[in-house]
């Protein structure tokens, strides 16, 4: 069973399968905005009791779509020089250190 995080330079998503429609995929974020920059489309909606606040049911093909067209547009070099939002950019180093110190800073393979 596959599940993603996607970051992209102006958006963070985890993505999930929804339980009981197969074609549907439940795309979630920690911050306002993040699922409308990438899935411009979607409907949002907020629950505040989760870890994940904003939610959007989104359709496997309209998903897989969207993230084929971000592909398809990448124009930067850097992805890390490509985080303007300094807030983002530091979160997303956090997280590239913790995997450059488990991976090793030539990338070895074995966990």
């Amino acid at each position: 069973m596959e599940t993603m995080w996607v970051f992209l330079s102006d958006a963070f998503l985890s993505v999930i399968a929804h339980r009981d429609e197969p074609d549907l995929l439940i795309v979630r974020s920690r911050i306002a905005g993040d699922i409308e920059r990438a899935l411009p489309e979607a409907s949002v909606f907020e629950d505040d009791r989760s870890d994940y606040r904003y939610r959007a049911l989104v359709p496997r093909g309209t998903f897989s779509r969207a993230m084929a067209e971000a592909a398809a547009s990448i124009t930067a070099t850097n992805f890390k020089a490509s985080v303007t939002d300094k807030r983002r950019h530091d979160a997303y180093m956090d997280v590239w250190r913790t995997m450059a110190r488990w991976f090793g800073a030539y990338g070895s393979s074995k966990a």
